[in-house]
């Protein structure tokens, strides 16, 4: 089946979320986030249903699919209104880590608990001083004996405070090189030397952005995943999801925009026709709607080469998606507040706080920027700037 067609497995995943989406919806995630709460009804919900660990392996607890159910998940979750942003971190890219890279053990005492939602994991990656320069990472790790010792610090980790742990990115010097290289640690909350501290967003979220502090913190040789040679190709076995996730994530907001703007659109009156007959009005719409759904194409192609094990494809297909699906979601909510007028600021329609949120997708996990560095010298061959 071309990935470009969806199957109808996919298509009756998307009606099923759907409707959980709709017992919720924004109002739901809107009051969670004003009372500082997590959406733990939601959470758990979805979890029964088999939807959280939908990607993750059949023999772990998990429904044996991949990133192309997870992401329809999040989509439709956030279309309705309410998407869970753990989703993008804890199955999604620290499940894949674990499922691909851990060992036996690791997969035993971490996926279960990731695929019915009674465990979460954050993931930590971004710095202070290197953004989205992971090759500036400083974050070190360094052998005592049997053991680890991680010194560093990491910034804007999602979701830390309720999150058993966070697999953390850490650079390790290759004996032969002297060189670091990138390695994958989980570090469990209660670890001493493992310290967070809140960062104050303007955006309100139910899920908070945390600075972290690891100070001489040691862990076990168990807390390392997969192979300590194979740390890039284990973070971008990451990344990739991460990506794909956070496309779905676009996606979802703009239709869940737009949708209210088409309603809109259709019963507000002001002359004769309701605004939605006037083109200045339906053409932008359409527009929007034209770009999410092309946005979204490109998150099933990368979706479905991640899936069949394209690690490479998968890797320029991710980045255009979450390039695409960012942009088409900051211009789907910036046209939806403003075809609602002075009542796309208000509370009641509940679209003004989605400028905000809608950002996120062209900042992170990686700037738009450095995705069109990426395609430039990867797709197009041209030289680096950097």
């Amino acid at each position: 089946m071309s990935s470009t067609i969806e199957s109808a497995e996919h298509k009756a995943l998307r009606t099923a979320v759907a409707a959980l989406g709709q017992r919720y919806g924004r109002e739901y995630l809107a009051r969670v986030a004003r009372e500082g709460g997590h959406p733990d009804e939601l959470w758990a919900d979805a979890a029964k249903l088999g939807y959280l660990g939908v990607n993750l392996p059949e023999e772990h607890g998990g429904g044996g699919g991949g990133i192309a159910e997870l992401a329809i998940v999040l989509e439709e979750l956030g279309a309705a209104g309410c998407p869970l942003l753990m989703m993008v971190v804890s199955p999604a890219i620290c499940g894949t880590v674990i499922a691909r890279f851990g060992t036996d053990d690791q997969k035993r005492t971490w996926l279960p608990g990731l695929a019915d939602g009674s465990r979460t994991m954050a993931f930590g990656i971004t710095e202070p001083d290197a953004g989205s320069n992971s090759h500036r990472i400083t974050t070190t790790a360094r052998r005592d004996g049997d053991d680890w010792i991680l010194t560093g610090r990491k910034v804007f980790i999602s979701g830390v405070d309720i999150a058993d742990a966070t697999l953390i990115v850490g650079r390790t010097e290759d004996a032969r090189t002297g060189r670091l290289k990138p390695c994958l640690f989980i570090v469990p909350r209660d670890t001493p030397g493992f310290g967070r501290s809140v960062i104050d967003m303007e955006l309100q979220a139910a899920e908070k952005q945390f600075e972290l502090t690891l100070d001489d913190v040691r862990l076990p040789a168990s807390a390392l995943v997969g192979d300590e040679d194979a740390g890039l190709l284990q973070l971008f076995a990451g990344l990739n999801p991460e990506r794909i996730m956070t496309a779905a994530f676009a996606i979802g907001m703009g239709r869940y925009a737009l949708a209210r703007a088409i309603d809109y659109a259709k019963t507000r009156q002001v002359w004769k026709e309701p605004i939605g007959a006037h083109q200045a009005v339906a053409h932008p719409l359409a527009q929007a709607h034209i770009e999410l759904e092309l946005a979204r194409l490109m998150t099933q192609k990368a979706a479905a080469l991640y899936d069949a094990g394209d690690d490479m494809g998968a890797g320029e297909a991710a980045n255009m998606a979450k390039y695409a699906a960012g942009e088409a979601c900051v211009r789907a909510v910036d046209q939806s507040v403003h075809t609602l007028g002075g009542n796309g600021l208000t509370r009641e329609y509940g679209l003004g706080s989605l400028i905000t949120a809608s950002r996120v997708a062209r900042i992170a996990p990686v700037s738009r920027e450095m995705i069109l560095n990426f395609i430039s010298h990867q797709t197009l061959g041209l030289p680096k700037s950097y």
